[in-house]
Order: C-alpha cells, then structure tokens, then sequence
C-alpha cells in the first residue's frame, strides 16, 4: 500500500464540526419502550407529561388531628375550645388521606386530650395548614421531563408515582472496535511474560468503557493483523451489522502499515486526516457504506483524548443532551509549560491547594504514558494560539477527582528522588486520602516555585562550590525574604551509571571525554547537573569534549532507562537508579537532600503527619532498601 501522509490536517473545532455535519446524527437513534426501573441513565424520547396527580388526594403533612378550620377560629389560651373526637376532629397519620368535611391538621404536640374521645386546642389553624393537597407535587397533564432529558434516579420515583410502567427513551448508541497490529497480544494471553516486541492490547477495553459510561453499547472484534485485506474484511463485516460508529484502533498515522486512511478513502469518504491536538493527532474520521468511522491512534493517551473530543459530541448530538461534563475550577501553573503553538494540548496535571490558591503540576507528556490519565488529578486544556505557561499563570483546570481532595494533596517541584515515591506510599497508609504530587524541575527551578508560592515543599541538593555547602547558600541567596524551613530528607551516593559489564570500561569522569562514548546529561538548574558541571571544572575537562552533553533527561530513572537501553553509554544520577534497572555503578560523590518547605505548610496538620513517617523505622528500612542512601539524619532540621 502506498504511504498516507498528512495532506490537511484540521483544527480540533473544525474536525469536531466535519465530523458532525457529515452524518444525520441526530436520527440516528431509534426509539424504544423499556421497564421504568430499567431506565436510569437513558435519554426520553419524548416529552412526558404525568397521568396523575401527585398527591392524588388532599392528605396530612403531620400527625395529629384533622378538622374543619373554621371550627378552630376563636381558640385561645384564655379561650380553649373542646373538640369531640370522630365528629370535629379526626385522628390522621402523615400522609394518610383527610376525612371529608375536613381542610387543615393540628399537630399533635399542640393538641390536649381531655378524655380518650375529646381533645383542646388553644389556638387556631388556617384553611389547608399542614396539608398536601391535590397536585400540590404534580398535576395531571403536566410535563415531567421533555425529550432529550437524561433519566436519574429520583426521576424514576416520579414516572411510577405519576402513572408509568414503562417510559419511551433513544436507543443506546452501538460502537464497534476494531483493534489492530502485529505487535498486539490479548491480556488472557499475557498474563506472565509476554514475548519481546509485543504489546498487550488494552485500548478497546477503555474505550469501550468509556462508550458505557456514556450509555452505549460497546462490542470488541478480534485483533486484526497490519494486513490490508483483513482489515477491509473486517470493516465490511462491522458495517454489515449497522452500527451507528466503527472505531478502528491504531493504523490511523502516517507510518508504512498504517492502512486506516487510505481503506477509508478507498472504500468510502475520507473527511479528516490528522488534527491539530497533542496527544492524538493522527485521528482519520470518514464514511465506510453509510456508516461513520474514526481512525484512533494506538497510542493510549492519544486513543483516550481523540475519542473524548471526537466521539463525545456525536454522541451528545444522537442523543439531543449533553453528557455530565467534569468540572472545572481556576488555578495555577507551579512552573513553566512550554507548548506547540498552532496545536492545541491537553496537559495531564496533579493539583492541590498552597495557600488560598490551586496549583497545577505537569506530568509526563507522552502520548503513550498511560499513568499520566490514572495518576492525574486534572486535565489542561492548552490553547493552539499559545506557546504554553509561564510559572504562575492561571487557566482552567477540567478535575478528575473532587475538588476537595485537592486540599489533601502535597505538591512537591523541584529535584527528583526515587524516595520521593516510597514517601508518597506510606503518607496514604497514614492518612486516608493525603496524596504526595511530585513535579520533577530541578533543583533551582524547585525553589522558585517554593519562593512564589506554588509549592507546598521542594526537594533540592544544590551543591555550593564556594562554601562546600548544600542548599543553604542558595535559599539564603534567592529566598532572604520567603518563610521557610529546611530539613533533610537524606544522603545519597552518586555516581556513573553504566551497562552491565562496563563495555567501554569507564572509570570516572574524564572518561566521559573519550570519542566512543555517549553521555546522557541532566537538565541545568538540577543538583546533578550544578555537580556535574563542578567536578568538570575542577578536572579539567570540557562540556564540549563530551558528546551527549546537550542531551537532557529530568530524572534518574531517565537517565538509567537511556543507559538501560542503549541510547548512552553513561550517565550521572544515584546509585537507586542504577539498582532497579539491575545496571552497573561507579560511586562518585555522596550528597545531601534536603527538602525546603514553606513555614504554612510546615505547621500545619498534614506536615505533622509528614514528620511520623519520617521517623518511621519501617520507612527509613524502605528508603535504605532502595539501594545507596543514608536515613541517619532524616527529618533534621537545618534552617
């Protein structure tokens, strides 16, 4: 087949607006009449109006005694009237119908019995007091609910109340998914070791959730092979069964067994290929026998937000409602975002409260980094006209978990540190619901955000050459005026990361100069890098005779999965690193790192319960375990 490329690719609001004029959405539902305790979720069909009233019948608001209001005029402390039983007052339970003759109810608390059989009353009631009359809740012939109205639960209450069985409601959307790629495994069939260069096939599972979530029905084809003959096959067999959408999972990009477009085109009607959104640009939407077709890139995220941005409208548009959208609330970027301009992003984030404001951080970018949609708090929506977020600017955050568990969520910018991770797993087992959000910027960059506000603490371990120092030279130089107090998480070693065996036999730093090797660096503004960059200095040796220097990583474990894989020969960072990826280690220097933190959040509750993990035994044996770090001073306050 020949290659696909993006000739025109469209702008998110203009591929949202093809997609929908291009088929009649909007009768594409059928009608049906099912079971009213069925119904929850669905969408009516048509307006419905009540066959009863509701109540049907004037009744008691209270317990105690019905009578005829005006036999209660004149009552009085000074003046009680006697009222006989079963002739001017009737004894009525809530909600039990009123005698005839009688308009109002006495509470029982205001009501006297002088005998078994006649009672006194010391003041009057008026005409309908305590008293649901006829229709009071609904009048026959009202309209409950109009079409296009999505059923809850207490609306069911009110359609068996006022007179139906059964309700007339759309039909559920039907979606077929296609998943597609050599590469694919089933989960059932990988669940030990899956064989090398394969991928457990896991997209249609969440999209077809999402299709439920949304009050579809999702049925799932077995995986088709990159083959272009199976695949028509297979797209014939789904348009044959007239489903209101088929989703063909991965094979919409431009790649050489990308087959989605050019089958599309052939076949029926392309109308988009590629949009302007990031993650999920290679999305193909068209016409296959009369029947809508989106191409979803196999990339998970991108599968994730092409299909909401692109599917979620139809289907809002069959139904003639809207979906319950996610909330939204004002915040702040707690460090710099850049973006592609012309592109409109969606930026997975971790959010939580730093004094009276909301604070966002970024997560990993990566179209294929699944984690970032189940570890994210919220979703930002970055403008095509915007070259991104500057630290501190403000936009609008989409929540994917409560707005008030957000003030339970420590945000942490600055260095990053595999201990980091063990803290944020012993701070949920103390404290239901207190999450540890972490934001990987470097050292620097981490007490910026500590002196603006934006974090809640920072991780840092920046090295002073003049004083022999961490930490505090620089938060003495950059934050004077900031409240703040520094203690120290831990002392770590860090050295070279290299490959099992040390092929290139390197041995230390001036190592790093020789031609055949490729390092990978750290970002400036990191610990690492301010280390890094010192001992150079001190030895001689050159950024510019290290090839590799200007490649950037903003973790450890980046570094080591770069050494792990191939990519460098070496690279600087701690020795955890070099331990969970089973890699050698060259022990270099030993470090501090400490964590700074603003003095609000240092006296406050959740800081209390930060310090008892800290001084948790079972923590500081899990922090050791990790490989190359020293607990003896954790929690020590020096500044």
């Amino acid at each position: 087949m020949k290659r696909k490329i993006y000739l025109h690719m469209k702008p998110l609001y203009e591929a949202q607006k093809i997609f929908l004029n291009a088929w009649d959405w909007k009768k594409a539902l059928a009608q049906e009449d099912i079971p009213v305790k069925e119904a929850r979720g669905r969408i009516t069909a048509q307006p419905i109006f009540a066959k009863r009233s509701l109540p049907g019948f004037n009744s008691a608001a209270m317990d105690g005694i019905a009578v005829r209001a005006e036999d209660t005029f004149g009552a009085s402390e000074a003046n009680p009237l006697l009222l006989q039983i079963g002739k001017q007052a009737f004894l009525v339970n809530t909600g039990e119908p009123l005698p005839e003759g009688t308009n109002a109810v006495i509470m029982i608390e205001h009501v006297h019995f002088i005998k078994e059989d006649l009672v006194e009353i010391r003041s009057p009631v008026y005409p309908w007091q305590h008293v649901r009359r006829i229709g009071e809740d609904v009048v026959q012939g009202e309209m409950l609910f109009t079409e296009g109205h999505r059923l809850s639960a207490w609306d069911l209450g009110v359609l068996l109340a006022s007179g139906y069985l059964t309700v007339t409601v759309r039909a559920k959307p039907r979606v077929i998914f296609i998943p597609t790629g050599d590469e694919l495994v089933l989960p059932e069939e990988a669940e030990g070791e899956i064989p090398f260069g394969k991928t457990v096939e896991f997209n249609s599972t969440m999209l077809a959730a999402l299709v439920e979530e949304w009050g579809g029905e999702a049925e799932i084809f077995p995986i088709v092979r990159d083959n272009y003959v199976e695949l028509k096959k297979a797209v014939e067999k789904a348009a044959s069964r007239k489903p209101h959408l088929i989703a063909l999972i991965a094979g919409s990009s431009a790649g050489s067994k990308d087959y989605t477009a050019a089958l599309i085109e052939e076949e029926g009607k392309l109308l988009v290929h590629g949009i302007q959104m990031m993650p999920g640009k290679p999305v193909v939407l068209g016409l296959v026998q009369n029947t809508p077709i989106i191409g979803v890139p196999g990339y998970p995220v991108s599968a994730v937000l092409a299909f909401e941005q692109m599917v979620r409208p139809v289907f809002e548009a069959m139904y003639g409602a809207r979906i319950p959208r996610r909330p939204k609330v004002k915040a702040v970027s707690g460090c710099k975002i850049p973006s592609k301009l012309g592109v409109t992003e969606f930026l997975r984030v971790k959010a939580g409260k730093v004094g009276t404001q909301t604070v966002f951080l970024p997560l990993k970018r990566g179209a294929g980094a699944i984690t970032t949609l189940t570890r994210a708090d919220a979703i930002v929506r970055i403008s095509s006209e915007s070259e991104g977020l500057l630290q501190g600017a403000e936009c609008e955050i989409e929540l994917l978990r409560p707005e008030k568990d957000l003030a339970k969520t420590i945000l942490v910018v600055g260095s990053h540190d595999l201990a980091l991770d063990i803290l944020a797993q012993f701070l949920r087992q103390k404290e239901l619901g207190l999450e540890l959000s972490t934001a990987h910027v470097g050292s620097l960059s981490g007490l910026m955000a500590i002196k603006d506000g934006l974090a809640h603490m920072a991780g840092t371990h920046l090295f002073d050459p003049e004083t022999g120092e961490f930490n505090v030279p620089y938060i003495k130089r950059y934050l004077p005026e900031t409240p703040v107090r520094l203690i120290n998480f831990v002392y770590r070693e860090q050295g070279l990361i290299l490959p099992p065996g040390n092929p290139k036999g390197i041995r230390d730093l001036r190592d790093l100069a020789q031609k055949e090797v490729t390092f990978i660096n750290r970002q400036p503004g990191s610990g690492t890098r301010v280390l890094l960059d010192y001992h150079l200095q001190k030895i001689g040796v050159s950024p510019r005779e290290i090839q590799g220097y200007e490649v950037e990583e903003t973790t450890h474990l980046g570094v080591a999965i770069n050494v792990a894989t191939g990519q460098a020969d070496v690279g600087l960072g701690i020795r955890a690193a070099a331990k969970l990826l089973n890699l050698e280690f060259i022990p270099l220097f030993k470090e501090r790192y400490d964590l700074l933190i603003r003095l609000d959040f240092y006296e406050s509750p959740f800081f209390k319960v930060l310090q008892e993990v800290l001084t948790d035994p079972a923590f500081k044996k899990a922090v050791e375990n990790l490989g190359g770090y020293d607990t003896s001073e954790m929690g020590k306050i020096i500044l």
